[in-house]
């Protein structure tokens, strides 16, 4: 039961009157239920109805299961940094130590979990494991445009002595290089338009050194190349230490690298190609650069397809109170507690036997 224990520091807000249901019950009954495929408050209290034997071989349940209203009503009830905090200290026992690890942050919108308003829909920045295929956080944001400071918040909570953080170029600022430095970890930054004059001049100096110094182009590339659906995809990674010539990498914390990627696909006939620059805090290490920014690409075709497909994620209509974001914390939750299984399954397959098996729940849940 170790992982139930990080939920006792939260704060029940009810009403004395009002907690007839314990709150870690109901916790663990919204946990359990979510692992065994539950999208909704019906859903969770179907399951509890179900399997309420086994649910009180691991907690009282002295009042049995509550209705769906008061599930939902308990879970909205929860103060969702608090949960969040919770969450991140399970999250940070279990963590493997793996060398230098690549933590990616990353943004989703739940396109149906507003209220009337379509602005109110839940953004949140979630920070993952990627070797692991964990999720490490997840923080509501007030849409896009505030996603900086959701990830300065992470970035805060977050233990990332020895990792490698990756993000978009939303977050390639000075303020974010800085905080990262500040907790131990690397950074890999995509520049974009929003450091436009940083854009410009390390294309600059990647074109210079190609006319003027061809054999360190040939010699800090690697190519890769993956095949697959009619597609090959050709990665070709050069990575240039940082010299005086490049004046706007000036105030850039603990900056060492600028990298260009260029992508060429070709589907039948067809040929694409775009290319994309980096900064870094890294030495030149062509593999290790090639994979913090190739793992960085997988995180929406991986955990954001997953939580679409097997919770149906965008779909959900959840909407009262604090409920979008603390049952997204709980999918995340679970989706950890699955990937962590050695059961050989997909997501979706893990899920399908927990809601099967006790055994098999049982593994997830405690092997």
């Amino acid at each position: 039961m170790s992982f139930i224990t990080h939920f006792e520091s939260l704060e029940d807000k009810r009403s004395h009157i009002n907690k007839k249901h314990d709150l870690l019950d109901v916790i663990f009954l919204t946990v359990v239920a979510i692992l065994s495929g539950a999208e909704g408050w019906k859903d969770i209290k179907q399951f509890g109805d179900s399997k309420l034997d086994w649910l009180r071989k691991f907690r009282a349940f002295k009042e049995g299961v509550p209705v769906d209203d008061t599930i939902a009503r308990i879970i909205s009830s929860l103060e969702p940094n608090a949960l969040l905090t919770c969450f991140i200290s399970w999250v940070n026992e279990i963590r493997e130590d793996q060398g230098q690890p690549v933590i990616a942050f990353d943004g989703k919108t739940l396109r149906h979990s507003f209220d009337g308003d379509r602005k109110t829909a839940l953004h949140s920045v979630s920070a993952y494991a990627v070797e692991q295929g964990l999720v490490l956080a997840q923080c509501k944001s007030k849409g896009k445009k505030n996603e900086v400071s959701t990830v300065l918040e992470l970035i805060e909570l977050l233990e990332l002595k020895g990792s490698i953080v990756t993000a978009d170029a939303m977050h390639c600022l000075k303020k974010v290089a800085k905080a990262i430095n500040a907790k131990g970890g690397d950074y890999v930054l995509q520049v974009k338009n929003n450091q436009g004059k940083l854009a410009t001049e390390i294309a600059a100096y990647f074109h210079k050194t190609r006319r003027d110094t061809p054999q360190d182009i040939k010699t800090n590339s690697l190519t890769l190349t993956n095949d697959g659906h009619g597609r090959i995809e050709e990665r070709t990674y050069v990575q240039l230490p940082i010299t005086p010539w490049l004046t706007q990498s000036q105030g850039w914390t603990n900056i060492k690298s600028v990298i260009e990627v260029t992508r060429k696909r070709y589907l039948k006939d067809k040929e694409t190609s775009e290319t994309a620059y980096y900064i870094s805090s890294l030495e030149v290490n062509l593999p290790q650069i090639a994979k913090a920014i190739r793992s960085h690409w997988s995180i929406e075709n991986a955990s954001h397809w997953v939580l679409d497909m097997t919770y149906r994620e965008d779909d959900s209509r959840i909407r009262r109170g604090d409920a979008p974001e603390n049952m997204a914390t709980f999918r995340r939750f679970a989706m950890n507690l699955a990937r962590l299984s050695p059961i050989k399954d997909s997501m979706k397959g893990k899920l399908k036997q927990a809601a099967w098996s006790d055994e098999v729940r049982e593994k997830l849940l405690f092997a």
